[in-house]
């Protein structure tokens, strides 16, 4: 399971991106938070997470499947 830091959260919309271990971004929706509530996360914040193997949204980038504090 890869490891990366929340880089931008967007609490209104819920949504946000983590900022991957190899320097890659990837989107998350706050329906794919495991284990905790979205409004839990902080910017900074150590994470866990799976990515969507379909690249999921929309065609724009990887997809956070699972997302889990570390």
């Amino acid at each position: 399971m890869p490891v990366g830091t929340i880089k931008k959260l967007v609490h209104d919309k819920g949504f946000g991106f983590i900022s991957g271990s190899d320097g890659s971004d990837v989107f998350f929706h706050h329906s794919s938070v495991a284990d905790r509530q979205f409004d839990s996360l902080e910017e900074g914040q150590q994470v866990d997470y799976t990515v969507d193997s379909q690249g999921g949204n929309q065609g724009k980038g990887p997809r956070a499947a699972t997302v889990r504090p570390s």
